[in-house]
């Protein structure tokens, strides 16, 4: 066990202590942050950042009640603008979710004894991005909406080979994970050392900006890159606003958008979307292949309902086979994600030049059929990814010499004929389940119900548009809540 993990490990074992004080998993991650960042400001020599009175030694050396009162009006203090506007953003809203003085007590002089003086600056981020993987992996905390698995992200970001001197987004940047893992590989793979100040400046200031419609989540985001080194302008807002038009181009982008339909069946706020739709996925989707520079290259997490959904689901893949060469799927094994139920792809595609014609022929990886359901028992490894990726080849818009694997094979090519004769519906599977023959390798019950209630939502608002088409808006919410479904929203 390194250093790292076992300090991961000790500070996990510490949301223990908070039982007892009503504190969630996730308001417990929080709480740490807020923690953290005092202990690491001094253990990192930036302290200057805080205000004076306002720092870590200020809170160790108080006790009882005087420490909790003091410590809620440092939470307000640093989270006002008399702070650097780092800072602010790090603590906008902050609030502590402790009670009791003793349980303040036990967690700063639990991180106090903690041997910090073993970590090196660059592990530091190592050990909170540790944190919040313990807390996406404990199902009662629900902040695994926030976390990609990151044997996928690394994988992506290795297939799409960010450089140095891109501009790469991420309009739902969760915890932060694919920025962070595009800046390693970039330093992975690039000598650092060889880089002129500006573009030092660059890569830290200007190569990695997005948003984040969560502010607890933004919070853990700013803390995340902070710790990593990275000060680009992920903003707190709605990539499905006009908050979102106001991102710049990219010539990289990578996200995993959030699983689910706009609040309230309403529409993304956005004027320059061909077609509008309350699926917020098909919104995303339509917000990444326009925010891509022509050339660039995107790399998203989308739900199989993107690939089939019928009326401007259709027109928007047809848009995106237009604009863009959509050249791979990957489609994804269940279990790995937070949302039950719902079965994953991720699409590559690089925008064209043009506007029409771009993608002429479409591979398809299946790593669903005939694979185990990932989770807590049998986690997703690299490795498990391991073959996609030597299929996918190393160019990084799909331009290797690829094979097609035939019908017992998982990689397989379908021409854009092929796939305007399936009226552009790209749910394609052609391995046959084995577990449709034999009961040995069924999901877990909760698996199998969770997906039925995702093809129940489905079909519900599927039904719930054509009703519109035909009776109206009233009549649609009725069939809504007739079959029992809007809470599922």
């Amino acid at each position: 066990m390194t250093a790292t993990t076992d300090i991961v490990q000790k500070l996990w074992n510490l949301c223990h202590v908070l039982r007892d004080d009503g504190v969630t998993y996730l308001q417990y991650v929080t709480e740490l942050t807020y923690l953290l960042f005092l202990k690491m400001a001094q253990e990192t020599g930036a302290e200057a950042q805080l205000l004076q009175g306002y720092r870590w030694d200020d809170l160790v050396t108080q006790d009882g009640v005087e420490q909790l009162t003091s410590y809620r009006k440092l939470l307000l203090m640093l989270g006002s603008e008399n702070s650097s506007l780092r800072v602010q953003a790090i603590f906008a809203n902050a609030q502590t979710s402790l009670k009791q003085p003793r349980i303040l007590k036990k967690l700063v002089t639990s991180i106090d004894e903690l041997d910090w003086f073993s970590e090196h600056r660059d592990e530091f981020g190592d050990l909170y991005e540790g944190l919040l993987q313990k807390n996406a992996d404990e199902k009662k905390s629900g902040a695994g909406q926030y976390f990609t698995p990151r044997p996928l992200i690394d994988c992506m970001v290795s297939l799409l080979k960010p450089q140095p001197g891109e501009l790469i987004q991420d309009p739902a940047a969760g915890t932060g994970g694919f920025l962070i893992a595009s800046d390693r590989y970039i330093r992975q793979y690039h000598d650092s050392f060889e880089w002129t100040e500006a573009q030092q400046s660059f890569q830290q200031h200007q190569a990695f900006y997005g948003m984040e419609l969560v502010q607890d989540a933004h919070r853990l985001l700013l803390m995340n890159m902070m710790l990593h080194g990275i000060e680009g302008a992920v903003d707190l807002g709605d990539s499905l606003s006009a908050e979102g038009q106001r991102l710049a181009k990219a010539d990289v982008i990578l996200t995993n958008p959030p699983f689910g339909t706009k609040k309230g069946g309403g529409l993304p706020s956005r004027d320059d979307f061909t077609y509008p739709t309350s699926n917020k996925q098909l919104a995303f989707l339509q917000h990444i292949y326009r925010t891509l520079k022509p050339g660039g290259r995107a790399a998203v997490v989308l739900p199989d309902n993107v690939l089939f959904e019928d009326g401007q689901g259709r027109a928007i893949r047809a848009d995106l086979m237009a604009k863009c060469n959509l050249h791979t799927i990957l489609r994804l094994p269940t279990g790995i994600f937070y949302a039950q139920g719902v079965k994953t792809n991720v699409l590559f595609f690089q925008r064209g030049t043009t506007e029409k014609d771009n993608t002429k022929a479409v591979w398809i990886y299946d790593m669903r059929t005939n694979m185990p359901s990932f989770g807590k028992r049998i986690p997703l490894t690299r490795g498990h990814l391991s073959e996609f990726e030597q299929c996918y080849g190393d160019e990084p818009n799909g331009n290797s010499l690829r094979v097609d694997l035939g019908e017992n094979g998982r990689f397989r090519c379908f021409t854009r004929e092929q796939i305007t004769k399936r009226n552009e519906n790209l749910d394609i599977s052609w391995l046959r389940d084995d577990s449709l023959r034999s009961g040995d390798n069924l999901p877990e019950p909760e698996i199998i119900a969770a997906e039925i209630m995702e093809k129940l939502r489905i079909a519900t608002k599927e039904m719930e548009a054509l009703m519109i088409l035909l009776e109206g808006e009233e009549a649609a919410e009725a069939v809504s809540a007739s079959v029992g479904l809007s809470t599922l929203e």
